[in-house]
């Protein structure tokens, strides 16, 4: 039996242009989208019936979303609410592309019930986008924001990217000020990374440009840190920021502390208990498994108990809330502090982290490190 509120996530995989640095699954031909809605709502019959909590959110995400129409997104969510049962206060969070978006369409959006909007601004410097890939302008960036707000959204998200070739930190902290200015209520300020199979790790390879280092990130990580923290937000995740913990990503925090979350779409992974399963990365499979009666299931994983406590350290440590040592003793069998009691007392002694009424946290040093304090 589920313990937690599970969450819902939906992956979209049409584009109408491929981000140079993005390994998400997704495809430029939207003429398939109709077949894709059919298939996707034979999806939510088949998988609906195999949680017992209600869901609490629903995430429509992708590839790009806002490509779709506000009927087809009303014809998706109204299958949503037939297969799935739903807490009353379901968070229902679109991720959209400024260049799609205008006040119609976004009053559309407010009306069939989402309540957070995902902004993929990644910019507000035009030669930064235009390295990126990105199809929408600084303008359009800042018309999206402001239309989402004269829609009625009260809970807007952006998302940012830094550590890009030939940026300079000045540069991106101009981008913050800019972003703090909209008020908004989350920021997602990523790392931009060179993921395999992607145009921009390809053209790294050739030589074209190379990648800031470790020192220069750190800072660009430490700045967005303390700018943001300034400004009244909680960095509440490694790339995360709310302006209260009511607007942290109610969503996104199920993937941080083992909540079950189920996925549907080509490419999305679920989690229950210990399992995790994933479908086919490929929209023509995916289509002909549900043409056929068949789940779109391309494999799984059973976790061990130990991986699941590898697993719980690790992403604990990407979060400012940190680890329970008791709990986490209780739940895996180990008195953890008294295991690994020396390099935990080295970590605190650098700065890394914190001991406090019972919990385990990370310092914004230790954030920065995560990855690797989680090797423990």
């Amino acid at each position: 039996m589920d313990l937690k509120n599970p969450g819902l996530y939906l992956h979209i995989p049409f584009c109408l242009t491929k981000c140079c640095y993005c390994s998400f699954y997704s495809q430029t031909d939207v003429s398939l989208i109709p077949d894709f809605i059919e298939a996707l709502g034979k999806e939510m019959e088949m998988a609906g019936g195999g949680f017992s909590s209600p869901f609490d959110t629903v995430y429509i995400g992708g590839g790009t979303p806002s490509v779709l129409s506000p009927r087809q997104i009303k014809k998706i969510l109204a299958q949503v609410e037939k297969s799935f049962c739903l807490s009353r206060e379901t968070e229902f969070t679109l991720e959209a592309n400024p260049g799609d978006l205008d006040l119609v369409f976004l009053r559309s959006l407010k009306n069939l019930g989402i309540n957070r909007l995902n902004l993929g601004v990644q910019s507000f410097d035009a030669q930064t986008l235009n390295f990126l890939g990105r199809r929408h302008t600084v303008d359009e960036a800042i018309q999206s924001v402001d239309a989402a707000r004269e829609a009625g959204f009260d809970h807007i998200g952006l998302d940012l990217i830094y550590g890009v070739p030939g940026q300079p930190l000045s540069l991106w902290r101009d981008t913050l000020s800019r972003a703090i200015a909209f008020s908004p209520e989350h920021l997602s300020c990523y790392q931009l990374t060179l993921e395999d199979d992607t145009p921009l790790v390809e053209s790294c390879h050739r030589g074209d440009f190379s990648p800031p280092g470790e020192e220069e990130l750190l800072q660009f990580f430490l700045t967005t840190s303390e700018m943001l923290e300034n400004s009244g937000f909680i960095h509440y995740e490694v790339s995360n920021f709310a302006r209260g913990p009511e607007y942290a990503s109610r969503h996104n925090q199920k993937y941080w502390d083992h909540t079950p979350y189920l996925g549907l779409g080509p490419s999305a992974h679920s989690f229950s208990g210990s399992v995790r399963w994933w479908n086919t990365r490929s929209l023509n499979d995916y289509l002909k498994a549900l043409q056929s009666g068949n789940l779109p299931i391309a494999g799984k994983e059973i976790l061990t108990r130990e991986q699941l406590r590898m697993e719980a350290w690790f992403l604990a440590l990407r979060t400012r809330k940190g680890v329970h040592t008791g709990e986490f003793s209780s739940q895996y069998g180990e008195d953890f502090l008294s295991s690994n009691s020396l390099i935990l007392r080295k970590m605190q002694e650098q700065g890394h982290l914190l001991l406090e009424d019972g919990h385990l946290r990370p310092t914004r040093t230790g954030l920065a490190l995560a990855d690797s304090l989680g090797r423990i």
